[in-house]
């Protein structure tokens, strides 16, 4: 271990992250592996750490072929210097774990799931067999069921353990296999959590399940979500779809003071004033004419009417109907585009998912192409109909965090969300007498609830033009100063005290 006079060293392992700072080593920049939002609150995490001046190192697969497709035509020189760079010298923070069951990969994951039971654990094992011992960490943070086996053993070496759920997705597999795949699980075998009670080694080993998801949480000295009222929802068993253990679990460990929930934030290159994506940039001073000419850009891209007048909403999210809300729209998006049919309201969606053909059947069997336009995510349009949009639609069953109703406001892009998980976090209902709130918000998961918050949003889109522009102006001013990196690094940073007991920077 290090000696305490040294800054504690943080190892943080994660299976994707967006982008690393430039000087944690000559190709840092390069290392970008993405699937979700665990990798932008990898990256914040790691940047905001460095910047302090803090002893972060970061542990990541070599993702050989997605490396090599971000460095682009000079792949093979610069590969070539990747390789050396692995194995460099001991002040490199950027840890690759080496095996062939990810060099060749083209995503983070697979679709297929014992692909992603092979790829875990050959990540873990380089983690536990090389990449601890040789970064010698003050305290380990593990990220969702990738790395739930690493919280097992920083247990039995007792390094203090801190493990984020960022999805409540797990995989199981038996000690037998583990150990096949190269790690010595018999030495923290006990640390682990099983499908049945383990009692002794040998009549578990072959026929016990490991759940990995359940065993980081079990084993880990500290557990957070990615949010305070999804956690409460966990422990209170306010879904039927989280398994008893993961509630249990979770549970001990929020009684024995050893939970928490912390935000993410979006990327800090949502923000209308810099994003290059937008056809016209603008901030909280300017909004009402960065608004006006996205949104007559958008219209006429879509080939929607062109009515800088119309109220626009966003729908930014996967079109499913198990978390996402898909169905409560569906069921009265006619009747909400007629009732307003005078006013030309108009719905764009830029996303992808089993019920986007649902919307296009439904678009076309009410002739609605000059008011709805379904289109599949692309980056540069979902941003754009952020700038353009009034109002961002985020009707979700469950939400583990959520981005797109913080990253909306940022936009001046109301949200209409269902009470919710970390949407209840962020989002307050709008009462414009005392000048609060930032969204519309309803409390049932049906379609009447959602019909009713888009009523409440249209109410506010009819206020005079000045009370308008005065309450945006406010979101956007408080959106930006609140849903942002530095604040979860910093929330990461207390908890990272708390567990080691001392600062992390030395003054």
């Amino acid at each position: 271990m290090t000696t305490p006079s040294k800054s504690p060293r943080i190892l943080i392992v994660t299976p994707e992250v967006t982008y690393l700072p430039d000087d944690m080593g000559n190709l840092a920049n390069y290392f970008t592996a993405k699937a979700g939002g665990l990798a932008d609150v990898s990256a914040a995490l790691i940047s905001a750490l460095f910047e302090q001046g803090a002893d972060v190192h970061v542990a990541l697969p070599d993702y050989r072929a997605i490396f090599g497709n971000n460095i682009g035509p000079l792949a093979p020189l610069l590969m070539q210097e990747m390789n050396t760079f692995q194995s460099s010298m001991p002040e490199e923070r950027v840890h690759l774990a080496e095996d062939r069951a990810f060099y060749y990969l083209n995503s983070v994951y697979s679709n297929y799931g014992d692909e992603n039971i092979k790829v875990s654990l050959a990540f873990q094992r380089e983690v536990i067999n090389n990449i601890v011992p040789h970064v010698r960490p003050d305290l380990i943070h593990c990220n969702d069921w990738m790395t739930g086996l690493i919280p097992a053993m920083a247990r039995q070496l007792n390094i203090p353990c801190l493990f984020t759920i960022h999805n409540i997705h797990t995989v199981k597999s038996t000690l037998s296999y583990v150990e096949d795949r190269g790690i010595d699980a018999a030495y923290f075998w006990q640390n682990l959590y099983y499908e049945k009670m383990a009692y002794e080694y040998e009549g578990t080993r072959e026929s016990n399940p490991v759940d990995f998801l359940v065993s980081g949480v079990f084993a880990a000295h500290f557990v957070n979500t990615v949010s305070p009222t999804f956690l409460m929802e966990l422990v209170e068993g306010r879904h039927n779809f989280v398994e008893q253990p993961l509630r249990q679990e979770l549970s001990n460990k929020w009684n024995a003071g050893c939970a928490a929930g912390i935000l993410n934030a979006p990327d800090p290159s949502f923000n209308p004033a810099i994003d290059s994506n937008i056809n016209f940039q603008y901030g909280p001073k300017d909004h009402l004419k960065g608004k006006r000419n996205n949104k007559l850009f958008i219209q006429r891209s879509l080939g929607l009417i062109q009515d800088e007048r119309a109220p626009l909403f966003f729908w930014p999210s996967r079109l499913d109907v198990i978390q996402k809300g898909s169905q409560l729209l569906s069921e009265i998006l006619y009747e909400v585009v007629s009732r307003y049919w005078d006013q030309n309201l108009e719905i764009v969606f830029v996303a992808n998912g089993e019920f986007k053909r649902h919307f296009e059947d439904i678009v076309r069997h009410h002739n609605l192409y000059n008011r709805v336009a379904v289109c599949g995510f692309d980056e540069r349009m979902a941003r754009l109909a952020y700038g353009a949009s009034d109002f961002v639609l985020m009707p979700s069953r469950f939400e583990p965090c959520g981005l797109p109703q913080m990253t909306g406001p940022i936009y001046g892009s109301l949200p209409v969300a269902h009470d919710t998980g970390g949407i209840h976090d962020t989002i307050t209902h709008i009462d414009v007498d005392n000048n609060r709130g930032n969204g519309f918000l309803f409390n049932v998961f049906d379609s009447r609830g959602l019909r009713w918050a888009i009523e409440q949003a249209m109410l506010f889109y009819k206020l005079p033009p000045k009370i308008k522009e005065i309450q945006i102006k406010r979101i956007m001013n408080q959106s930006l100063a609140s849903f942002n990196h530095a604040v979860t690094a910093r929330r990461y940073i207390d908890l990272y005290e708390k567990m080691l007991q001392r600062p992390l920077i030395n003054q």
